[in-house]
């Protein structure tokens, strides 16, 4: 639903395939009270996505997956990426279900409890992706291996890391994907917070 000190002059679709660009003729809400000038903008519309940072509380370790990604291919560092699990939300989907879905795909890991985090614009001045972001409990015991769906050209390798090595990769700046700095820092700030929550239950259900 459009805000109401936002109005819509005109809307072209410009491009329609798996993504969509749009192309609008608009004018807002000054913080004066007045109407700006009419602006043209294009907007690429993608969905909204899911993404989650797999941790194992026990051994304080995280999944992180290795993939290449086509922006990356002309960024100053290697367009394999160290990332974390994510997908699409398509319709009639909630968050938590692609959350659980992508993790068995990508990194054939299961999670069972989440804790949300952020549900934020991943680049809000040309894109209309949401990123719902999560922290996943898993045994990271057995993970490791390549995944990925291979009708889609995926090809995921999977790293088990200690939270703290996870950490100096992000102060190092080789991880450089915005979900998995965002749920690394929050992790780092509340990982004691996560395994008290996490273990204690464990404690109190045996």
């Amino acid at each position: 639903m459009m805000h109401k000190d936002v109005e819509i002059l005109d809307k072209t679709v410009c491009y329609k395939g798996f993504f969509r660009i749009d192309r609008y003729h608009l004018r807002y809400r000054l913080f004066n009270g007045d109407w700006s000038q009419p602006i043209t903008r294009e907007l690429f519309e993608r969905g909204h996505a899911a993404a989650v940072l797999p941790y194992d509380p026990v051994r304080d370790e995280v999944i992180l997956i290795e993939q290449f990604r086509v922006g990356a291919m002309n960024a100053p560092y290697d367009p394999w990426l160290l990332e974390i699990v994510a997908g699409i939300i398509e319709p009639e989907e909630i968050a938590e279900d692609v959350i659980k879905r992508e993790s068995i795909e990508e990194a054939n890991c299961n999670i069972t409890d989440l804790i949300p985090l952020y549900d934020y614009l991943a680049s809000p001045g040309g894109m209309t992706e949401r990123i719902a972001l999560f922290c996943g409990r898993t045994d990271t015991t057995l993970a490791g291996g390549v995944y990925g769906v291979t009708e889609e050209g995926e090809d995921i390798k999977v790293h088990v890391v200690s939270l703290e090595t996870a950490l100096q990769l992000l102060k190092s700046g080789k991880i450089n994907s915005a979900s998995a700095i965002i749920a690394l820092q929050w992790l780092a700030f509340n990982r004691d917070l996560v395994r008290a929550q996490w273990c204690l239950g464990d404690t109190e259900h045996k």
